[in-house]
């Protein structure tokens, strides 16, 4: 079975809901009207991010695509805090964008980051009803429900961080250097498109020195079109910092190795231009199966056409030639500007991540009177102070968002009939059906 590689994968996400506050009243021996003393509900978990250096793909989101944080739990009575939902934490290999689906907008990336990134926070726990006591409201029947959890789509970009980066068609060789030179095992094949799998191998020069190599798979003519795999495998080469471009020297297939390289630089360029601008080193692969005539006379050409490009000679068949090509392209990553490249984010993360404040209120029969409703609680005061009831545009602003907020769905679930009344604060209104 062929061995995949997933640098792209859409998940859903959700951090937890707050826990709602309790309303209860104290029961206390010889006390027989004792306040509020409602507890506040707990925390809702939180959506996490880290960079786990230990993975290097996305494939583990094929078997999982949703992460829940749990919800916090409600208050209780005596005051008692309801308990904090779980986190949910989510590992992902350096080098991963997280986006929004729905926009496509980069929301944060993660690049080599150190340090945590929580994406979703977990919804506020409601506060009691031991909270709302007030001269005129002693004995608050309301409590704030917890915040809401938030839901979300994303998309997970890999873009694989690497020093050196190779490039070339497919069959040039790329595979066999960097098994030669690295940990990494690629397979390696004599026909075209063997490596769909991205490869990173570590190279050690001794001394304490080295870097990271990268086989990006061979790229064809409208990749930066989307051609193919070819914008999967452009993703892996914008934070490469040295390009080590492999030809065939020998031209084994018939290929000509100036034409290759001229295709490959345009579709770097049509992709990214930054990344068409990268240190390059040009490789002459395959100089095994050339004679001594033979090898001058090509690398004669590649140097004449890309006079300001080093040109270097390999076999990586044999060895020869790679470890002056490793150490030039170590001298090369000396200078090479050193800053990871990053994608800003294109989304502002409380934009992306907010939710709306939920206030409390509630809904009862008069303990007095059967026919009277009570209404009451902050939202329906934060209402009342923006609303004007006297006027006829602010009487049907109060009456839609009596409807809207489900305040008249439960006056009926309390059984209001035709003529009763409700109260609200100062105001009283005959119910009609």
């Amino acid at each position: 079975m062929a061995n995949t590689f997933a640098d792209r994968a859409k998940i859903f996400v959700r951090s937890g809901k707050g826990g709602d506050g309790h309303v209860s009243f104290r029961r206390e021996l010889y006390v027989p009207n004792g306040g509020p003393d409602g507890g506040d509900g707990g925390k809702g978990g939180d959506v996490i991010f880290v960079v786990d250096k230990g993975i290097n793909t996305l494939n583990d989101f094929k078997n999982v695509r949703k992460y829940k944080a749990t919800d916090g739990e409600e208050g209780g009575k005596r005051r008692c805090h309801g308990k904090n939902g779980k986190d949910v934490v989510i590992k992902v290999p350096p080098g991963t964008v997280i986006k929004d689906f729905e926009t496509g907008k980069v929301i944060i990336d993660m690049a080599d980051r150190e340090e945590p990134f929580v994406l979703l926070q977990g919804g506020k726990g409601g506060k009691g009803n031991m909270h709302y006591a007030t001269s005129t409201m002693q004995a608050p029947r309301y409590a704030q429900p917890g915040e809401s959890a938030i839901e979300k789509y994303l998309t997970l970009e890999l873009k694989m961080i690497a020093d050196v980066g190779l490039v070339g068609y497919p069959s040039v060789g790329k595979s066999t250097l960097l098994s030669m030179v690295s940990n990494a095992k690629p397979k390696i094949a004599d026909y075209h498109f063997t490596t769909l799998v991205p490869n990173l191998g570590v190279v050690g020069l001794g001394e304490g020195r080295g870097f990271v190599m990268a086989d990006i798979p061979g790229i064809i003519e409208g990749a930066a079109e989307g051609v193919g795999l070819g914008l999967t495998f452009l993703r892996h080469i914008e934070r490469t910092r040295v390009l080590l471009h492999i030809v065939d020297a020998a031209s084994v297939e018939g290929r000509d190795p100036i034409e290759d390289i001229e295709k490959i630089n345009e579709e770097l360029k049509i992709y990214s231009v930054a990344l068409s601008e990268r240190p390059t080193i040009i490789v002459a692969n395959k100089l095994d199966v050339l004679s001594e005539e033979d090898r001058e006379t090509v690398l004669g050409k590649l140097r004449k056409a890309y006079p300001d490009t080093p040109v270097m000679a390999i076999s990586a068949a044999t060895g020869e030639g790679i470890k002056e090509l490793l150490e030039a392209a170590y001298e090369m990553l000396e200078t090479a500007p050193d800053d990871v490249m990053e994608f800003s984010p294109e989304i502002a993360l409380d934009e992306f991540a907010s939710r709306e404040e939920v206030l409390p209120y509630s809904v009862t029969k008069s303990p007095d009177d059967d026919n009277v409703y009570l209404v009451e609680g902050p939202r329906i005061e934060k209402m009342l102070g923006y609303t004007n009831l006297e006027d006829e545009k602010g009487f049907k602003f109060f009456q839609d968002f009596m409807v809207k907020n489900g305040i008249i769905d439960e006056l009926k679930a309390l059984g209001i009939q035709d003529g009763d009344e409700v109260r609200v604060y100062g105001w009283a209104f005959d119910y009609i059906e």
